[in-house]
């Protein structure tokens, strides 16, 4: 059964969850379904408030830049939200108990049910975030890159007044660059050290990650943000590797040169985010951890999930005092 058959915004009845855990779950490559919303409408996704839902995780850093950007531009009552359980099973991403183990929206068990039901032919990885759309019940975009541009560009009508722009058409060419060194060398890269299979791969990728970091160091020395006084995508793109950098992938991953907290203008950088709305209130330790330690067997197989470290989130980090 087709899931347009299904009452409006739910899928059918029976739809199968192929199994998608794997070594690459968190890892992450090009997106396999890229569809784009537009203001005109041009591209068959119209922006339009209600019509669209988002599927993210608290404990993936690629569905937090989007979480991140959701709220920091007041965009919570135009785009729904459903959070999937932070513990990936043999079927991929399942929903909470507390949600009675579905989808509110959809009626889904699995996330791997609403990529059957736009594709009932899709055999690849089911992630997030994802983009759904409630009228046509099919994905539209998850694509992680492209997808909080979107959020920040086409949904400009439907922005908090107030909200800042994350995306301003003059430093664009800056933010894709810098965002393309991120995601290299620091978002993927700690990835490349955790599944490295070699002594080899896994010390370049190690090299390459801290190098950046310094250089980042060094950047932060002298400006409040990435590209100076004003909080854009770039940053956006950073803080959820930085997040979850002492807690997980120093230690799991064997990114263990530095812990963040070791930096002086990398760790005011990430307490001065944490402490804004949209970054700290989007950065759920417990899940992270969870999420991690319990799903990645390979790694750790006993599952048992570290207590620390102990570190304050909170506390004052000078930051405002920053040149542009």
């Amino acid at each position: 059964m087709q899931a347009s058959q299904s009452p409006p915004g739910r899928l059918a009845a029976g739809t199968s969850s192929p199994g998608y855990l794997s070594r690459a779950s968190s890892g992450r490559g090009t997106a396999e379904i890229a569809g784009r919303i537009s203001r005109d409408g041009s591209t068959g996704f119209p922006a339009e408030p209600g019509r669209y839902h988002l599927y993210a995780s608290l404990a993936c850093p690629w569905s937090q830049r989007a979480l991140i950007v959701r709220r920091v531009l007041g965009l919570e009552r135009v785009i729904g939200l459903s959070v999937p359980d932070p513990v990936l099973t043999e079927h991929g991403w399942r929903f909470p108990d507390q949600t009675g183990g579905r989808d509110p929206l959809t009626g889904a068990y699995y996330l791997s049910e609403l990529y059957l039901a736009s594709d009932p032919g899709y055999s690849g990885r089911a992630t997030v975030p994802l983009l759904w759309d409630s009228r046509t019940q099919r994905i539209v975009t998850n694509d992680f890159s492209q997808l909080t541009t979107q959020l920040e560009t086409e949904f400009q009508a439907y922005h908090r007044r107030g909200a800042p722009d994350l995306y301003p058409v003059e430093q664009r060419r800056e933010i894709d660059a810098l965002g393309t060194l991120i995601y290299h060398a620091v978002n993927n890269g700690v990835y490349k050290c955790g599944f490295a299979t070699s002594q080899a791969d896994y010390e370049e990728a190690f090299d390459s990650l801290f190098a950046t970091l310094d250089a980042l160091e060094e950047r932060l020395a002298r400006r409040r943000f990435l590209l100076g006084a004003s909080l854009t995508e770039a940053d956006v793109r950073l803080f959820p590797t930085l997040a979850r950098f002492d807690a997980v992938y120093y230690q799991l991953y064997k990114c263990n040169l530095h812990m963040l907290a070791s930096y002086r203008h990398l760790w005011g950088y990430a307490r001065d985010l944490y402490q804004r709305p949209g970054f700290g209130d989007t950065t759920d330790f417990v899940q992270i951890k969870r999420h991690y330690y319990q799903a990645q067997g390979w790694i750790n197989p006993a599952g048992i999930v570290p207590k620390g470290p102990y570190v304050n989130w909170l506390e004052p980090h000078g930051r405002d005092r920053m040149p542009g």
